[in-house]
């Protein structure tokens, strides 16, 4: 009998069932007997030996449901080797309850923390694989992650709601989108939506006077509104120059919830424009995941199922080129895939007069 664990860790997005989903099918079509056990609310499950006993059927239906069956939790990487409030020791107690339970593969799905912790798991020998999860679209090593282009889907439609209510009343709106570190949800909501007319991203350090020209010229060119798509980690460049230490002892005591209103005051100060904020937040996670999203998660876990059957452990099952592929963990874990300012993608936004505030 072969037995498998999965858990879902980090931030939620649609795709997580789908992804699960495809690996069951593809398991439990080609294994005679199969054992699936789910960790609950990810990491935690493993560390404090919390699981269900699930069969197939459990993963039937659930294609187009958002959200994880299993639930997740954030367990930061940096805390994985220090001991709980009751002393245990975290890593050792997740290799227990693989090895009591006689586990032949652990499958793992999540971001780059969780990526991390699972890399630990197979330096620690344990047969590990990774789904790539997260709607920033930062793991390295990997063309698309899952949960993308369904963030992407419901960031556009705010822009594309924003653009009713500016024209109407001729403002300037801001819509924060998530993305603490990486720009990709931000940039292809902005380029996708064809509405965006000036993008910030944490790749690009921001000069708020050029942003403030950008919408003058607008103005001047009889342009009655302006719509910013502006990251979540977007930075000026006066920030950019400070150390990490520095940075984070500003944002701690900063009187704005985030940089969108501070951006926000700013043009009004210097334009004397009306300024609005939308923030669709965790919307950017939730629903249905697209058809797009159904089809990469279907066939990512059917190339899990056959990389766990062939017995192709410790590595990251990977879209590159259209094409699924197992990455060594080893190579990848630790790494951010991050927008490059001088990519193909940037230059092009800025040919058909986006503004990227540099």
């Amino acid at each position: 009998m072969m037995k498998i664990g999965m858990l879902t860790s980090g931030g939620d997005c649609q795709a997580l069932n789908a992804a699960m989903r495809g690996v069951v099918k593809g398991l439990t079509t080609n294994v005679d007997e199969l054992e699936i056990y789910g960790f609950e609310n990810g990491y935690k499950g493993l560390i404090y030996e919390q699981y269900r006993i699930l069969t197939a059927s459990d993963f039937s239906g659930i294609l187009t449901r958002g959200g994880t069956i299993l639930g997740s939790s954030r367990q930061p990487f940096k805390q994985m080797r220090v001991p709980d409030e009751n002393g245990l020791d975290k890593v050792e107690a997740m290799k227990s309850t693989y090895r009591k339970l006689g586990l032949d593969c652990l499958v793992i799905l999540g971001g780059n923390g969780t990526q991390k912790t699972a890399n630990l798991l197979r330096e620690e020998g344990l047969n590990i694989i990774h789904l790539p999860k997260t709607i920033d679209n930062d793991i390295y090593g990997t063309d698309v992650t899952f949960g993308f282009q369904s963030a992407v889907n419901i960031a556009t439609n705010a822009i594309d709601c924003i653009h009713t209510t500016a024209s109407s009343h001729g403002r300037v709106f801001i819509v924060e989108i998530m993305g603490h570190k990486v720009g990709s949800l931000t940039l292809h909501a902005g380029v996708v939506a064809g509405g965006a007319d000036i993008i910030l991203l944490p790749e690009i350090p921001y000069d708020i006077d050029k942003v403030v020209d950008a919408i003058h010229k607008r103005t001047k060119d009889g342009k009655g509104f302006t719509i910013l798509a502006v990251a979540e980690g977007a930075i000026s460049k006066d920030d950019a120059q400070l150390t990490k230490k520095q940075y984070k002892a500003k944002v701690a005591s900063r009187r704005y919830p985030s940089v969108s209103y501070e951006i926000a005051d700013q043009i009004q100060e210097k334009c004397g424009v009306e300024v609005r904020v939308a923030v669709p937040g965790h919307t950017q996670r939730g629903g249905s995941p697209c058809p797009y999203d159904r089809v990469l998660c279907t066939r990512l876990g059917s190339a899990a199922a056959k990389a766990i059957m062939d017995g192709k452990f410790g590595c990251m099952i990977a879209m590159i080129n259209n094409k699924t592929k197992c990455v060594p963990l080893g190579e990848v874990a630790g790494k951010l895939k991050t927008v490059d300012p001088d990519s193909q993608m940037i230059q092009e936004a800025k040919r058909i007069g986006i503004s990227f505030g540099d």
